[in-house]
């Protein structure tokens, strides 16, 4: 069986609104994918309808369709009532003139299996003596109770839909035609597939729309209102109970759209709490006029669309001759969803990995789609979800990373805002300044510890400092500074690397080399000194020497 809703994975951004509006979780999330579980989902569409990415898609069976008409069979459509709201204006004359021109055979309302549905429901409430009844036009919430409500399928009206009525009708009228139904619903594809040999395709309004349109078809609106339609309220809530005679006096009767709605029902009936009463149930708010497929649920307008439908339907049945009994029968069987339970140990385990320890840590927020903390960690266990999907944990896990390399850094670390107020400080920077507790500085102005006016320069220019030298007098220290402004926090950050060691060292170096200067430059003084007291002493011999030899040398010629 085709899958009718399938996901375009490139265009999936991981953002969990799917998982959110899921009324029964039927998506897994693997490898930032979301993927569509089929044995889960009710192909209620609600994903469909919120995915900002349009990554959900419905299978097009334009194609087929068409292929169909290329046959030997006529092809017939059936036309969801709803359509009346989706083509205001246009009516089933306007419809049917425009689809033949398609090359279908002739069209006609689905509105007229509605009819005999309801009369069935009638009977059945008249006649079976049933506690509890159950429409079962809609195929999602059949589905629904199918899937996760197997218990109650004993409420629900084993009647065929009204597709399947009318589709039915039209074949015994046509032997040999085939039949395709046009409607808002993607659950309707689902229906034609899982009961064979009666709808032969199923198409939507946008592809109907679509196909019309790169035909170069358009519509001629005309005014055909007919006082024996009313059965084309049946798109609307409490549509199928306006149609009916509610004469079985001991019944309530109630209707019900929107699938979170119908689950509430369906679980107090489970509980004993509800007798004696028909509930029309509805898996779109509004019924099928809100159907996910509705062209205009882009920009939703139930009022106006429920009005088109009042001035459309009429105020007496279709006149139609009403089959047996056996032939409307439908049975319903339970669909095994596959999803193995999880024990406690395994549940809490993952809730331990997830940073829930305790009740009071499971804070339910419902941001990765679930409810709360512990139907998240069942799905983790099935496979469904990644604990990675829990937004607090991780939040706090990037946190307790940023705090940690923060907190444990031989860097002084200041946080200001754009006001110049600090907001953050670590444990190196409080050292460094003297200051007892965070709480005595955080959202006061920077002013108070530091001279703002580097941060300031940084704040005005928007460019950042590099290994600047600053002395804080007031702290009787040197540090190595880096400022930096963080454009997407608004936010600046002022490094600081404790030098004074370093610096202290270097003056006292500085120090040594300028006193070994000093003693070089006496050294050199005094050896000058001495070399010149050792010359002239030398003068004072060599004159002494000179006379001395030059009296001997007189004396020695004078002999």
């Amino acid at each position: 069986m085709t899958n009718c809703l399938t996901l375009k994975k490139s265009n999936c951004k991981n953002c969990y609104k799917c998982i959110r509006n899921c009324p029964v979780k039927a998506i897994r999330f693997s490898g930032n994918q979301a993927h569509i579980i089929d044995d889960e989902c009710i192909l209620c569409g609600h994903c469909f309808v919120v995915c900002p990415q349009n990554a959900k898609e419905i299978v097009n069976e334009t194609e087929k369709a068409k292929v169909l008409l290329q046959g030997d069979a006529p092809v017939y459509v059936s036309l969801a009532p709803s359509f009346a709201a989706n083509y205001e204006g246009i009516g089933i004359r306007g419809m049917r003139s425009a689809l033949k021109k398609l090359g279908f055979a002739d069209v006609e309302e689905t509105a007229i299996g509605a009819t005999i549905v309801k009369s069935e429901y009638e009977r059945i409430l008249r006649e079976e003596n049933r506690d509890v009844l159950i429409s079962s036009c809609c195929h999602s919430i059949n589905l629904l109770i199918q899937k996760y409500f197997p218990k109650l399928l004993g409420y629900l009206a084993n009647v065929a839909s009204p597709m399947q009525a009318h589709c039915k009708l039209i074949k015994e009228q046509h032997p040999g035609a085939k039949v395709i139904f046009i409607g808002p619903c993607v659950a309707k594809k689902d229906e034609a597939q899982r009961y064979e040999g009666i709808v032969d395709a199923v198409l939507t309004f946008e592809e109907l729309t679509q196909w019309l349109k790169d035909e170069g078809i358009e519509f001629e609106p005309y005014c055909d209102h007919d006082e024996n339609s009313k059965a084309r309220f049946f798109p609307t809530t409490g549509g199928v109970l306006k149609t009916m005679e509610p004469n079985v006096s001991e019944y309530t009767y109630l209707a019900l759209d929107g699938v979170e709605n119908c689950i509430a029902a369906l679980r107090d009936i489970e509980n004993g709490k509800v007798h004696k009463c028909f509930i029309e149930m509805s898996a779109c708010a509004g019924s099928c006029i809100g159907g996910p497929v509705m062209e205009k649920y882009h920009a939703s307008t139930p009022v106006a669309d429920y009005m088109a439908i009042v001035d459309y339907a009429g105020s007496k049945d279709f006149v139609v001759d009403q089959p047996d009994e056996y032939s409307l029968k439908k049975l319903f069987p339970y669909i095994d969803r596959n999803a193995p339970q999880p024990t406690e140990d395994e549940i809490r385990s993952v809730l331990r990995q997830m940073g829930k320890f305790g009740p009071s840590q499971e804070l339910n927020c419902g941001s990765c789609g679930y409810n709360t903390c512990r139907e998240k960690a069942i799905a983790v266990c099935q496979g469904k979800a990644e604990i990675s999907m829990c937004l607090p944990f991780l939040k706090e896990k990037a946190e307790n990373f940023s705090d940690t390399i923060v907190q444990n850094t031989t860097n002084g670390i200041i946080v200001l805002n754009e006001q110049l107020e600090v907001q953050q400080i670590n444990d190196t920077a409080m050292k460094l300044m003297n200051i007892r507790s965070a709480s005595d500085i955080l959202g006061d102005p920077v002013v108070r510890i530091m001279d703002p006016s580097v941060f300031a320069n940084v704040l005005e220019t928007r460019r950042g400092i590099r290994n600047k030298r600053v002395y804080l007098a007031e702290y009787n220290c040197y540090i190595e500074q880096a400022v930096v402004y963080v454009r997407d926090s608004h936010l600046l950050i002022c490094i600081m690397r404790d030098i004074t060691d370093e610096q202290t060292e270097r003056e006292k170096k500085e120090s040594i080399s300028r006193q070994t200067m000093e003693v070089a430059d006496k050294v050199v003084e005094k050896q000058m000194r001495i070399v010149q007291e050792i010359a002239s002493l030398l003068g004072e011999t060599a004159a002494e020497t000179k006379i001395a030899l030059a009296k001997l040398k007189e004396s020695i010629a004078n002999e």
